[in-house]
């Protein structure tokens, strides 16, 4: 099993994905700004494994121990995050699951940008094997029940074919499926403000949303 890092895993969405990877068997650093926070989420996650799988330490150290990173961070300061992590990310699988999202009276919206968060890692990071995906999956539910989320899919982009497959391969641990090939990098421009319309409907029905695919065959 690989160890993966996330980088920004003291989030509701990082904890999440955390403790799903755990599951699967893969050992996971948590990384923070606050390695001493990062250690105590990593414990809160242990509680729930049977043996422990899970470290904390700095953004920094998290992402130079691991063989694929995921980016779980808030859009405010992402760029001057991920240039700070350029040496640790390159030439790694890194997994951008990042919603660029904004919040007013009549609840979220995607920010219009002129390229997604996805694409500002790669250009940030050039060396690195970006990979855009999990972005529509709730933290409450990745962290609620140990169930796999079966009823879900997770949506996958990315130029590196084989840096793909692996992100699709990984998402069995959070739906017990492998994730499904949405295109290209590119294509994270409309994926990442997707998400602010399954907020506003997770709202509007008191549910938690999650994006199916039907109609497909051999995925």
């Amino acid at each position: 099993m690989d160890t993966i890092a996330v980088i920004g895993g003291t989030g509701p969405q990082g904890r999440g994905l955390a403790y799903r990877f755990a599951l699967a068997g893969h050992e996971v650093v948590l990384g923070s700004r606050d390695a001493a926070r990062a250690q105590e989420k990593a414990e809160e996650i242990n509680g729930r494994l049977e043996r422990a799988l899970v470290v904390g330490a700095s953004n920094p150290e998290a992402a130079g121990k691991a063989d694929l990173v995921l980016l779980a961070v808030p859009w405010d300061g992402h760029a001057a995050l991920v240039a700070s992590l350029a040496l640790d990310l390159a030439g790694k699988v890194v997994i951008s699951c990042i919603n660029p999202l904004a919040f007013d009276e009549d609840g979220a919206y995607g920010l219009v940008l002129e390229e997604s968060a996805a694409q500002e890692t790669q250009r940030l990071v050039p060396g690195a094997r970006v990979v855009g995906a999990f972005h529509h999956v709730a933290a409450l539910s990745l962290w609620k029940t140990p169930e796999l989320l079966a009823h879900e899919d997770v949506l996958v982009c990315g130029d590196d074919q084989e840096a793909k497959g692996v992100v699709q391969d990984l998402a069995a641990s959070v739906t017990g499926k492998r994730g499904i090939d949405a295109g290209s990098l590119r294509l994270a421009r409309q994926l990442e403000p997707l998400t602010a319309v399954l907020i506003g409907m997770n709202k509007r029905y008191k549910t938690r949303t999650g994006v199916s695919i039907t109609g497909l065959k051999d995925v």
